[in-house]
């Protein structure tokens, strides 16, 4: 079933910062600005980023950060990652949150191995890699690294918004731009990217159209636009590729 609300789409970009709780804050206050039947993408790792020195502590703030995060996604859809034990496992979870409620999670799939990923966390499967639906909008999420492996393209396709949420190295920005870019042309749908605005990352966060349009955020911490049904339909009709 198609959405048949109005829906904004809205990329974050933001430092963050040692203290996990001045990140959760800033991510809270960014989400409430916004207007509901929002989907909102954040920086892959927001809250903590990759804090290797303080692994445990970082497990330990996901499940507070968890009960804010669902207070705040009421008519609204908040796409984040979020490092959590599993039964002495440990992954970098991507979460949807609608409606007071974690709506579908799955753990990274390809871990970046450059940056030493594999050895603090635990891999997800490709399998559990898939197209959601929330509120009537189709979804898929990527997960940084993930972004650059053609099998997970193909699992994308269909989608009517995809996701990037990214923690993306700044020597590799015009990859990042590209492949959001390229996803979005190829699959012929929105796609909401979000990396984050500290100095190592892209700062590339932004909103490409069904027709490949870029609008990437600058300077602006939320960088909202329109999402428009029918453009994606419009598209799909025009360069007839196959997707349905």
């Amino acid at each position: 079933m198609t959405s048949k609300k109005h829906y904004k789409l809205a990329s974050l970009l933001f430092e963050t910062g040692s203290d996990y709780e001045q990140n959760l804050q800033t991510l809270l206050t960014l989400v409430k600005q916004t207007a509901p039947n929002t989907l909102i993408v954040a920086p892959e790792v927001c809250l903590t980023s990759y804090d290797y020195d303080n692994f445990e502590s970082i497990i330990a703030f996901a499940s507070k950060a968890i009960e804010e995060i669902k207070k705040v996604s009421y008519e609204k859809i908040i796409v984040l990652t979020l490092i959590e034990k599993r039964d002495g496992k440990v992954f970098n979870f991507a979460k949807v949150f609608h409606n007071g409620e974690v709506v579908y999670e799955r753990a990274k799939a390809r871990l970046f191995r450059f940056g030493d990923e594999h050895k603090y966390l635990d891999e997800g499967s490709d399998e559990d890699f898939e197209i959601v639906s929330v509120d009537g909008i189709k979804l898929a999420v990527f997960i940084c690294f993930e972004l650059r492996f053609k099998e997970l393209w193909h699992k994308s396709e269909g989608a009517d918004v995809i996701c990037v949420s990214a923690w993306w190295g700044v020597s590799r920005t015009e990859h990042f731009r590209a492949l959001t870019q390229s996803l979005a042309i190829i699959n012929q749908c929105y796609v909401v990217a979000s990396d984050a605005q500290n100095k190592e990352c892209t700062a590339m966060s932004g909103v490409i159209s069904p027709m490949g349009e870029e609008h990437r955020n600058g300077n602006k911490p939320c960088l909202e636009q329109e999402y428009i049904r029918k453009d994606i339909d419009l598209m799909r009709r025009y360069m007839d590729v196959g997707i349905q």
